[in-house]
């Protein structure tokens, strides 16, 4: 028997459904692997920026005083260029 044009048309509309539900499955997939991929990269980026920061405390910790005369030779030298700068004008 030769099917209907609107069971042709049902058939049709229930394989477009099945299709669409299989790409709006995989896009959801995607957009999960997606937040998995930045929400790693975001914590070893926070996880980076601490082990730095750690770093830098320690290392000031332990040159003191090189730590105070680096930082006021370059305010001696900031000081100085804003004072030329002004002065030029």
């Amino acid at each position: 028997m030769s099917q209907t044009v609107v069971e042709k048309t049902a058939a049709h509309v229930t394989e477009s459904a099945q299709q669409a539900s299989c790409a709006a499955s995989a896009i959801a997939d995607a957009i999960e692997d997606g937040v998995k991929v930045v929400r790693r990269a975001a914590k070893q980026g926070g996880d980076a920026v601490e082990e730095f920061l750690n770093d830098t405390t320690e290392r000031l910790q332990r040159h003191g005083v090189l730590t105070i005369a680096m930082t006021f030779a370059i305010g001696v030298a900031a000081g100085s260029l804003i004072g030329w700068t002004i002065k030029r004008r």
